[in-house]
């Protein structure tokens, strides 16, 4: 079975011809539990959310902050495992029939096998992964199977990339490329800043035409429709997760993801 990374780069060409950018939404597997993790996502969709990313857990998250890394104990400590993550990506593709990608560490999929890894993702209707750690030059074997399985790769950019080296990653890259929109960990923040506009104006300036979607310190749908007005994605997660934390019991918690996702539509949409 082939995975969907045709169904991402047709969502994402899908809201640039509607005049905006798309939502991405980011939620880990077995959060805060496997079947109530896929019960969110599924909310996340349904109130605006274009593609979801599910987060595989990591004992060791070095590109997430302290909410992300909460969550990602709690799962751990539920005894969520990779069969789980792929789970939640199928039962989420076919309840909803939107993109569903992975954002995971090597370490995992290195010691999974990668070949398992890609085909079970592709047999799961994953549309690919997201990959913060894995250095572009190290990345042909990955590159290779997830081809061969239909699925995206895409890479993280920072403001501290050089043109040289991101003129690298987007050849390489697939699907879109992740523009981290500072250097730092996930976490909400007050401003997003202006080193995003320059990255993002700097990676599409490599002439691969891949997207570029932006995350690491959106919260709100002011600062989705400030994301929007230069990036063709806005991605958001550690907001996500939070609201997840703060809930007094799960039901709650699915509520208020599903109604930030309504929020943030509204604001890649800039009606804020």
């Amino acid at each position: 079975m082939s995975g969907n990374i045709q169904l991402l780069s047709d969502t994402l060409a899908g809201a640039r011809a509607e005049g905006r950018a798309a939502l991405i939404a980011y939620l880990p597997a077995g959060f805060p539990t496997v079947d109530g993790g896929i019960e969110a996502i599924k909310a996340v969709l349904d109130g605006g959310a274009d593609v979801v990313e599910v987060g595989l857990p990591h004992s060791d998250p070095v590109l997430d902050g302290p909410v992300i890394q909460t969550a990602d104990d709690i799962a751990l400590r539920g005894g969520v495992r990779i069969a789980d993550v792929m789970r939640t990506v199928k039962e989420a593709y076919e309840a909803t029939g939107r993109p569903i990608l992975v954002m995971t560490y090597w370490n995992p999929i290195d010691r999974y096998g990668v070949e398992r890894f890609t085909a079970e993702l592709a047999e799961a209707g994953g549309a690919g992964c997201i990959l913060p750690d894995l250095p572009v030059q190290e990345s042909a074997l990955w590159r290779e199977h997830a081809e061969k399985h239909g699925l995206a790769t895409v890479f993280v950019v920072a403001p501290s990339s050089k043109d040289e080296r991101l003129a690298k990653i987007t050849a390489a890259g697939s699907g879109f490329v992740y523009a981290a929109s500072l250097m730092g960990v996930t976490g909400t923040r007050e401003s997003v800043g202006a080193q995003a506009q320059e990255l993002v104006e700097r990676t599409r300036g490599t002439g691969t035409g891949l997207p570029v979607c932006v995350g690491l310190g959106v919260s709100d749908a002011a600062q989705a429709a400030e994301v929007a007005g230069f990036a063709d994605g806005v991605i958001v997660g550690s907001a996500f997760v939070k609201r997840m934390l703060d809930a007094p019991d799960d039901a709650a918690g699915v509520a208020a993801v599903r109604d930030l996702a309504g929020e943030l539509a509204k604001g890649v949409r800039r009606q804020v």
